[in-house]
């Protein structure tokens, strides 16, 4: 097999600049495929000024003759999804015979949403996009989620409406906008908005196996950052799925054994969203610096990131869990100014000095970076187009 199947996958909290990796890549690819997450992932694409975030159809959307697929270890917001098709409709993309999405995701609903705001809430916030991932994904695992396959029988769609929302009303009976919902009009809008989009499903697994046995270049995009990952992230301040490279098996259907790359995506500095241990984040004028000249706003919610130096402790973590044979380094155009920068390359505990990364968060915010300065370069590389100037 000489076709390139390879996976995207970030190697930080996420925000490392996957969509604009796709976006340069894609050219290479017959076949751009999202294997998990949902509508809390944000990739920025700017062509010729414009600026686009994508949050659910792959980036690689904008390159001619690229076919997008959004694989079964997705969370489907239906209205985000038809938001995102019109949007490239207006750009004049045709995401006819482009797009083509599985019938085995699972579709998230508007009570979804309303348990992640309340789990939020709580004293023991994660820092979600209260978009429903996590909900959604909970109820995938706990056998009771719905998927677009579901409505093959409109009647048994229904019923686990029914049930469904009459399950969290007992659990959660302090929720007046739980109350307010009702199963027939959380139908009818699902029909309503599959209507609009039923043209695009299709067992995406037989698909792709299909596309790999006619020799097909596919590129397998991840959500979020390998710390995020449910089993290897700093759990419980994760993601609700796995964007490590094995997650583009399970997300996909794609079998491991014709996987034969995995690109690992990283920033020049480090940032994280929302709550959990971030050991180099920086809380001076220079943390500042960065996310000033970095311009870190998430790009889902806005919220400012943190920031601090490349922590090379984790980044060898990611790069031996996602088996990682290439790394794109982005935005160190951002680091131009200063007239130093740091490296973390080993972590103090409890007055020892260790180099592996502890994923229990526990652990993780009580050690110290142990850095190494550098000199900056302190000029402009913006204009350099070839590796060896």
């Amino acid at each position: 097999m000489n076709n390139k199947i390879h996976v995207l996958a970030g190697l930080q909290w996420g925000d490392e600049g996957k969509g604009k990796i796709v976006d340069m890549l894609s050219k290479d690819y017959d076949v751009v495929v999202r294997y998990q997450g949902g509508a809390n992932a944000g990739h920025t694409i700017i062509i010729d000024g414009k600026k686009t975030v994508l949050h659910l159809i792959p980036s690689g959307i904008f390159t001619n003759n690229i076919i997008c697929v959004i694989g079964n270890g997705t969370v489907i917001d239906p209205k985000a999804l038809i938001d995102e098709i019109e949007l490239l409709n207006k750009d004049g993309i045709d995401l006819t015979d482009r797009l083509f999405i599985s019938k085995d995701a699972h579709i998230i609903l508007p009570y979804h949403k309303i348990i992640d705001a309340i789990n939020e809430s709580k004293n023991d916030k994660i820092g979600t996009t209260k978009k429903g991932i996590g909900p959604t994904y909970f109820d995938k695992y706990a056998r009771r989620g719905i998927k677009f396959s579901d409505f093959d029988d409109e009647s048994v769609l229904k019923d686990k409406i029914k049930k469904n929302l009459g399950y969290l009303i007992s659990i959660f009976p302090e929720s007046d906008e739980l109350k307010y919902l009702n199963s027939t009009d959380l139908f009818d809008e699902l029909k309503t908005q599959y209507s609009r989009i039923s043209s695009y499903f299709e067992q995406t697994h037989y698909l792709l196996n299909k596309f790999i046995s006619e020799g097909k270049n596919i590129l397998l995009e991840g959500a979020q950052g390998a710390l995020l990952d449910v089993d290897f992230g700093t759990y419980p301040y994760i993601t609700s799925s796995s964007p490590t490279s094995g997650g583009a098996c399970t997300g996909t259907g794609i079998p491991p054994t014709v996987i034969n790359g995995v690109i690992g995506i990283v920033k020049a500095y480090t940032t994280r969203v929302g709550e959990g241990p971030f050991p180099t984040e920086l809380f001076d004028e220079t943390g500042k610096e960065i996310a000033r000249i970095g311009v870190e706003f998430g790009a889902t919610t806005g919220r400012p990131r943190r920031c601090g130096w490349l922590d090379l402790v984790a980044l060898k973590y990611a790069v031996i869990i996602n088996g990682v044979t290439e790394i794109a380094l982005t935005k160190s155009d951002v680091l131009d100014t200063f007239k130093e920068i740091k490296l973390c390359t080993e972590y103090e505990l409890d007055n020892k000095i260790i180099n592996t990364f502890p994923s229990n968060p526990f652990v993780l915010q009580k050690v110290k970076p142990v850095y190494r300065t550098f000199k900056g370069w302190n000029t402009s590389f913006s204009n350099t187009s070839t590796y060896d100037n």
